[in-house]
């Protein structure tokens, strides 16, 4: 493995949805603790983070989901830098207004709990972010892979700036991956979303197009939500081929 050029910072997972196309599928443990080729999704997703360095990992998660407060608290008897908070939000993007405060100042990665991908390419995403110039507000996670009920398409000009985020593909080539990195100038733009009543991430996303952000998508081969039952033998068949 190459030695990586990564600063620190912190990654953030929201883990707080209720899972509930899952629960209807007869899977009976909460989405965070499905597991993927033997590991649950959300122990792969601090694995991975602390394996590029995280100064920490906040997890967000629901006052309706015991089995996963249990789990994130025994793993932080082993790991530090791992920190939970317990709260039932409306929206994911409430989820993330929830943690910015623990985000502090500087650039950090934020994750949905149910994002599947290729860890090499998660590395080389990390460090073009890490690389990337002052004037670069954030990066998103990028795929043309298209499995997805309601993909957030995203338009991009040649140099792979993001100008806009659409709910039908436009003419767009890629969809969002569910991974953001960002600066803590995108904090402002939250607010904002949060104090007008704004719920969806994509909503947020768009605001960040809006208020004149400089963002850059970054393209992976391939990038999977788990959302129902068949996603669960999709994605291990993508990890078994990692």
């Amino acid at each position: 493995m190459k030695e990586l050029k990564i600063e620190k910072m912190k990654y953030a997972i929201l883990a707080a949805g209720e899972g509930s196309r899952l629960a209807g599928e007869g899977i009976n443990v909460p989405k965070p603790l499905v597991e993927i080729c033997g590991e649950r999704m959300i122990d792969r997703l601090i694995r991975i983070f602390l394996n590029v360095g995280a100064e920490e990992v906040i997890v967000i998660t629901n006052d309706l989901a015991p089995q996963t407060q249990t789990h994130i608290r025994e793993l932080q008897l082993s790991i530090p830098q791992l920190r939970l908070v317990v709260k039932t939000t409306p929206s994911s993007m409430h989820s993330f207004y929830e943690l910015a405060p623990l985000l502090g100042v500087g650039r950090f990665c934020l994750t949905t709990v149910d994002t599947i991908f290729r860890e090499q390419e998660f590395r080389d995403f990390i460090e073009a972010f890490s690389s990337a110039p002052a004037d670069i507000d954030g990066m998103m996670a990028v795929t043309d892979f298209v499995d997805d009920e309601k993909p957030l398409w995203i338009a991009t000009d040649v140099s792979l700036r993001i100008t806009g985020f659409y709910d039908t593909r436009e003419h767009c080539r890629y969809i969002s991956g569910g991974i953001y990195a960002l600066s803590d100038k995108s904090f402002v733009t939250l607010n904002r979303c949060i104090a007008s009543g704004q719920s969806r991430l994509r909503n947020f996303q768009r605001a960040l197009v809006a208020d004149g952000m400089n963002l850059r998508a970054w393209p992976f081969t391939k990038i999977l939500d788990v959302d129902h039952a068949d996603d669960i033998i999709k994605a291990e068949e993508f990890i078994s081929k990692d």
